[in-house]
C-alpha cells in the first residue's frame, strides 16, 4: 500500500532566511544598478547578464564580493526558524544565487540542503553562469511532488511566483509593497513565528498533530 503522501518545506533564501548578496555589494562598491534584485526585475537572467556586464565595467573581483559575503549574517531569527522547521518536516532551499554566493552562509545556517546555480570565475573575475537548469526551483517543486510528498513553498519576490503556484501550498515572506499589492492569492506575513505558523497550517490536513508555535 502507497503512504499518504508526506510534507515538505521549499524555502527562498534571500530575502526569506538572508540579506540579498547583490544589495550588499551595491552598498560596498557603490555602485546602484546592483541594488535591483528579483525583488523588482522579473526577468532574471536578463537582470544577471547586466549584473556581469557592471561588475566588468567596474573591474570588480570575485574576490571582493567574496569578502563582502564573508560579513554577511543570516537575518534576524532564521536559524532559529530554519531549526524548528527542520525538526519537523523535510526542508530544501531553493534559488537562484550561486554556489559560491551561499556556501558562506548555508554553514551559519547549519548547512541545509541549497539547490542554486554556479558562476563561472576565471583570474579572479566571474566570466559568466550557469544555470542548474532552467526554471530550476519549479523543476524542484513538480519532481518532489512526483516523489509523493506534498510541497508548501515560501517565496518573496517575482521570480518566486512560479514556485508557489507549482507548490501544493504557497507564501509570500516580506514581499515588496508593490507585490504584496498584486498577489493576493497567497498568504503573507513579515516574522517567523507568523510564517511557522502558516507552515503548520498549510500541512495540518494531511499531518494530524503539527502543532504551529
Amino acid at each position: 500500500m502507497i503512504a499518504p503522501r508526506q510534507w515538505m518545506a521549499a524555502l527562498d533564501v534571500e530575502g526569506v532566511l538572508t540579506p540579498e548578496v547583490w544589495i550588499a555589494v551595491a552598498e560596498a562598491t557603490g555602485i546602484d544598478f546592483l541594488r535591483r534584485t528579483t525583488r523588482e526585475e522579473p526577468d532574471y537572467e536578463s537582470l544577471m547578464d547586466k549584473r556581469l556586464a557592471v561588475l566588468a565595467d567596474n573591474g570588480i573581483s570575485m574576490s571582493q564580493i567574496a569578502a563582502v559575503i564573508s560579513g554577511l549574517e543570516p537575518l534576524e531569527g532564521a536559524r532559529a526558524f530554519l531549526d524548528e522547521l527542520r525538526s519537523r518536516t523535510p526542508v530544501v532551499l531553493l534559488s537562484d544565487t550561486f554556489e559560491q554566493f551561499g556556501q558562506p552562509l548555508m554553514r551559519l545556517l547549519g548547512w541545509p540542503l541549497l539547490l542554486c546555480h554556479r558562476l563561472e570565475v576565471a583570474q579572479d573575475r566571474i566570466t559568466g553562469y550557469r544555470l542548474r537548469m532552467t526554471d530550476q526551483k519549479v523543476q524542484a517543486v513538480r519532481a518532489f511532488r512526483s516523489l509523493n510528498y506534498r510541497v508548501v513553498a515560501v517565496g518573496d519576490a517575482y521570480n518566486d511566483l512560479s514556485m508557489l503556484a507549482a507548490a501544493d501550498a504557497g507564501i509570500l515572506f516580506r514581499p515588496p509593497a508593490p507585490l504584496a499589492a498584486r498577489i493576493g492569492q497567497y498568504p503573507q506575513c513579515t516574522e517567523y513565528d507568523e510564517l511557522l505558523r502558516l507552515i503548520a497550517e498549510a500541512m495540518d490536513s494531511e499531518t494530524p498533530g503539527l502543532e504551529a508555535p
